[in-house]
């Protein structure tokens, strides 16, 4: 699904927390210092606006207090992003590819993570890059996860101005958007500078933030759309 009903003056703030291999041996390295941007955490907490988190299963492994810290929070509901952040189908970005016999692992390993953090864990899961096809999704629904996607890319992703950021969210939300940002700290610089913004801009146009949870409450799931007709965004 893109987006929740359009008849409610609701959004949906969905966080992606990504990470592969390679971002992982920038850490190792010293080359980055963190790809967790608890910055954006605390901005959602001042404000006491809820949230829907997606973890990759490689970022809850490399920052466990992080996850539990985000699980014991009830304004935030904790969902699935793949294990390594590898593309569901070819041609996704700079995405690497994980193979159709890697597929289903690739999603269940992290719902195993998550349901051994909290009892609070949901179903829902992200394709990485937002790519997929009718392949993946077949292979996947062992899995018995909701797709989720977006109708509002915000931009934040390698991007150095927040004003951008801003910007982009607010020109495109509207009732019932499930809006993409990230807890990427170098990869997504500017989030947490565009959060506060983006709050107050959403306030005033009269969109209340929601969990997903909330904003599909009532709303029978949708099925996911193959990848074809999507939001330009840039890898992530």
């Amino acid at each position: 699904m893109r987006h929740g009903p359009r008849t409610r003056r609701e959004v949906a703030l969905t966080f992606d927390a990504d990470l592969t291999a390679h971002m992982r041996k920038r850490l190792a390295s010293g080359e980055v210092a963190s790809y967790a941007n608890m910055q954006v955490v605390k901005e959602l907490q001042r404000a006491n606006v809820p949230a829907t988190m997606f973890l990759t299963g490689l970022w809850m492994e490399e920052y466990p207090a992080e996850t539990r810290y985000l699980a014991a929070d009830e304004l935030f509901e904790l969902a699935t992003h793949s294990q390594t952040h590898r593309a569901f189908r070819r041609k996704c970005f700079t995405l690497g590819y994980a193979p159709p016999e890697e597929m289903l692992e690739e999603v269940v390993r992290p719902i195993e993570h998550l349901r051994k953090t909290t009892p609070r864990y949901t179903r829902y899961f992200r394709f990485p890059g937002g790519c997929y096809d009718e392949t993946a999704l077949r292979t996947i629904a062992p899995a018995a996860v909701t797709v989720v996607d977006f109708d509002v890319v915000s931009g934040d992703a390698f991007c150095d101005s927040a004003d951008k950021i801003v910007e982009q969210t607010l020109d495109r939300a509207t009732n019932g958007s499930i809006i993409l940002m990230h807890l990427g700290g170098p990869n997504a610089p500017q989030t947490a500078n565009a959060l506060p913004r983006v709050l107050d801009g959403l306030r005033a146009a009269g969109l209340t933030p929601v969990t997903l949870t909330r904003l599909l409450d009532g709303t029978p799931p949708q099925p996911p759309v193959p990848t074809g007709e999507r939001p330009a965004t840039t890898e992530r």
